[in-house]
């Protein structure tokens, strides 16, 4: 109970800002602890039938080393990136339009019971990249907002929710800059305790009077701020559209996949993952499109002298978007400390490409070693998608949950040869040491945080002693289910 009423004095604590009509007063309520009137009966997607039985299918011709199988996990429309719960088997699965999915696992046979939306009451827009801190605080980037959900592992039962704001809409990004093209957002938490956002930039190419702009707001970059949305600063510049990045929980770097420029043939440049070892760092673009190769509308431009250069490269146009480190010990050994990815698959190559998970081992250095193709199949001999992997997540028990738009639906890929080790959580040489350190040093930061918001919780003491005996009743009702 102390846990839940952390979360919802820091929901609280968050300022309100002045809300419209609709949704927003959804949100306002929900800001409040007060119900919004949404039916407790929340639709459920089916999870067997026609469906379910052909995306079983398409699985028999996925190609993957020897020793492991994929299976369906769940049917998620427009499945993309994924954020697991940190106590309860629930994962969290954004989209493209206007839903966020809350999937769960009641039974523990790794294959989910229950898919259902979460949060209906709120109007969502690319509600694409949830993130979750290591103390239960979901993180939600949108296309121009970021919300965060307080104990969302205790409130995703029913429709409504605590919840507040930490960007307000249309201050993630100036409003003139919204745009159709690159607008999925995803993050995550850093060692630090801070946010990490990445802004794609929505031009093939921006115009050279965009970049003052871009570069101050961290578009075409990644961001990072405190979890209450203060102390906001550009950590990346350089970068075309990244939709995937994970900390090396060895070191706590900051790892990125980058998407490359279109329209400069079908084997360049090529797709990208970065490495970023110093806050402020420049990784090339627009003066390279991908790779070292360069841009044709900034061929004459001087290239800055601290641009860095990618870890590694994949395939031209092959869309690389979410990425993990395998921080567990149930695959063989050659895969743990290193990286899974997910290659969306191109548009716009005469031969298609992509539509398949990629796995690139990390050196003892911490340096990137040669890509190498882990599962494949998705995309049939004649050209056809019949999938298309957009996000990668390592599960509690070692396996590998693969989301997919195109098919909706979630894959999990596990592994039952001789190689493997105990199935839990592990990480190689000392990386233990370093993510529990990199762990510690967040936690200390949001308790920082915390005591700075200390204040405020005060002036709310009275409001909250008021509710506390039906919030009590209500913990006792959901905690049984």
């Amino acid at each position: 109970m102390q846990r839940v009423t952390t979360a919802l004095l820091m929901a609280t604590a968050l300022p309100l800002v002045a809300l419209a009509q609709g949704s927003d007063d959804s949100l306002q309520k929900m800001r409040e602890f007060r119900t919004t009137g949404t039916s407790l009966d929340i639709p459920q997607i089916e999870q067997t039938g026609e469906k379910a039985e052909r995306l079983k299918a398409i699985l028999e011709n996925i190609e993957m080393p020897e020793g492991f199988e994929i299976d369906l996990f769940a049917i998620v429309p427009d499945a993309r990136h994924m954020a697991l719960g940190n106590s309860v088997p629930v994962v969290f699965v954004g989209t493209r339009k206007d839903k966020l999915w809350a999937v769960t696992d009641r039974d523990g046979d790794r294959v989910a019971d229950e898919v259902k939306e979460f949060a209906p009451a709120l109007d969502l827009a690319v509600p694409n990249g949830p993130c979750m801190t290591p103390d239960g605080f979901l993180v939600l980037a949108e296309h121009n907002r970021v919300l965060m959900f307080p104990a969302a592992e205790f409130f995703y039962e029913s429709p409504d929710v605590a919840v507040a704001e930490v960007v307000p809409q249309g201050e993630l990004i100036p409003v003139a800059e919204e745009s159709f093209n690159h607008g999925a957002r995803v993050c995550d938490i850093g060692p630090d305790g801070m946010l990490y956002i990445a802004l794609g930039q929505p031009f093939n190419v921006p115009a050279k009077e965009k970049m003052d702009l871009y570069n101050e707001q961290g578009i075409g970059g990644i961001i990072r701020m405190n979890l209450d949305g203060s102390g906001r600063e550009v950590y990346a510049r350089g970068i075309r559209n990244s939709v995937g990045m994970d900390f090396n929980p060895a070191n706590g770097e900051l790892w990125f996949t980058d998407n490359q420029v279109d329209g400069m043939g079908d084997d360049i440049p090529p797709g990208e993952i970065n490495r970023i070892t110093a806050a402020g760092q420049n990784f090339g673009f627009p003066w390279y499109g991908g790779g070292t190769t360069r841009t044709n509308e900034y061929m004459d431009e001087e290239i800055p002298s601290d641009v860095v250069n990618p870890e590694a490269e994949y395939t031209a146009h092959a869309a690389d978007l979410g990425m993990a480190f395998y921080a567990a010990d149930s695959f063989p050994e050659k895969y743990r400390g290193g990286i899974f990815s997910a290659q969306h698959g191109s548009w716009n190559r005469t031969e298609p490409v992509g539509a398949r998970v990629m796995f690139t081992p990390v050196n003892e250095d911490g340096s990137a070693g040669e890509p190498e193709v882990f599962a494949e199949g998705w995309l049939t001999e004649t050209g056809e998608y019949l999938g298309r992997p957009v996000d990668v997540a390592v599960m509690k028990d070692g396996s590998l949950l693969v989301s997919d738009d195109f098919a909706g639906a979630i894959y999990r890929i596990s592994y039952s040869g001789s190689e493997g080790g105990s199935g839990g959580s592990a990480m190689p040489g000392g990386a233990m040491d370093g993510a529990m350190q990199g762990n510690m040093e967040g936690m200390d930061g949001m308790g920082e945080h915390m005591e700075g918001m200390q204040e405020g919780m005060e002036n709310m003491e009275e409001h909250m002693d008021d509710m506390q005996e039906g919030m009590e009743g209500e913990a006792d009702d959901a905690s049984s289910n």
